[in-house]
């Protein structure tokens, strides 16, 4: 027999309002026709392109179809595509592969030895490391993120 949840938290999606939360859930369900009061939503049938949500700020989210039929997000598996945000903070600002990257540009940063954020800049614009798929912006991203407290 399953257990009863009850959701009592609250969250704020960015450009949608204010949604039920429940962070042991495996999803948080939106009403199309709520959405589509905010957003453009397009969806091309013959494509299979899925649910494409249009945002005021260039940003597209695609829904792809479950085996089920239900449209979703993989926020997991594909960091392209955001569509929670239950922080108000800094970091809401940046989809999820920005965030992403900004991590993993202060991850290398510490692990190459801390340098300033300018020389560690000169070294990615320089190509010193070829393998190294960070970007000028990642690191200001990152910087951003943490504050100024981050710079070594």
């Amino acid at each position: 027999m399953l257990e009863e949840e009850i959701i009592t938290q609250k969250g704020n999606l960015r450009g949608y309002g204010s949604v039920w939360y429940y962070p042991e859930g495996i999803a948080n369900i939106l009403s199309l026709c709520n959405v589509e009061k905010k957003h453009k939503v397009t969806y091309d049938s013959y494509m299979k392109t899925g649910l494409v949500l249009h945002k005021a700020d260039g940003n597209n989210h695609v829904f792809m179809p479950s085996k089920k039929g239900l449209y979703f997000s993989d926020v997991k598996n594909d960091t392209a595509h955001v569509m929670i945000n239950t922080l108000d903070s800094i970091e809401n600002k940046y989809i999820v592969k920005e965030y992403a990257n900004a991590r993993k540009a202060h991850s290398i940063q510490d692990i190459v030895g801390r340098p300033a954020t300018e020389d560690y800049i000169e070294y990615v614009e320089k190509r010193l490391n070829p393998n190294c798929l960070i970007m000028k912006r990642d690191i200001l991203r990152a910087k951003n993120i943490k504050g100024k407290t981050w710079d070594p």
